[in-house]
């Protein structure tokens, strides 16, 4: 009673075929890659050290 069998999954699986459509499926799998790519971009960028920036020194004697 716990376990599903195959037709419970094929009923699923028809069902969802249903409401989401056979190409909008595809899309959001590769919403959710861009999504992950993201991410694991977003992650990598904050390990990188950040380059110190640079500062520009006044000099008082050239500015007269």
């Amino acid at each position: 009673m716990g376990s599903f069998s195959i037709w419970h999954w094929l009923i699923v699986l028809a069902i969802v075929l249903l409401m989401f459509g056979r190409g909008k499926i595809p899309e959001l799998m590769g919403d959710v890659a861009k999504g992950i790519k993201s991410f694991k971009k977003g992650m990598a960028d904050d390990d990188a050290p950040a380059e110190p920036s640079k500062t520009v020194e006044h000099k008082a004697d050239e500015v007269k």
